[in-house]
């Protein structure tokens, strides 16, 4: 099940789980689309890999599956 981490991993922006401004890639690593589509060019600099759009969990399952409450955040900001 994905986490729905809270936060932009480069420039700390909040990212509810509503948000349609998220962006993960295979390892949940989680940005917002400007950090996404901006400095990153749409790879994740943790992996390499491509960030999508993330799935929005509907809110009556948010109440059984919350999403995680820990940021990760990145000091240092994110670089390509």
């Amino acid at each position: 099940m994905l986490e729905l981490r809270p936060n932009c991993e480069c420039c700390d922006k909040d990212l509810p789980p509503e948000s349609p401004d998220a962006r993960i890639c295979t390892f949940e690593c989680t940005f917002c689309v400007d950090c996404a589509t901006g400095v990153l060019g749409g790879i994740c600099p943790n992996c390499g890999g491509n960030l999508v759009t993330r799935p929005i969990r509907p809110a009556q399952a948010l109440q059984r599956f919350p999403a995680a409450t820990d940021r990760v955040l990145k000091p240092e900001g994110c670089r390509r």
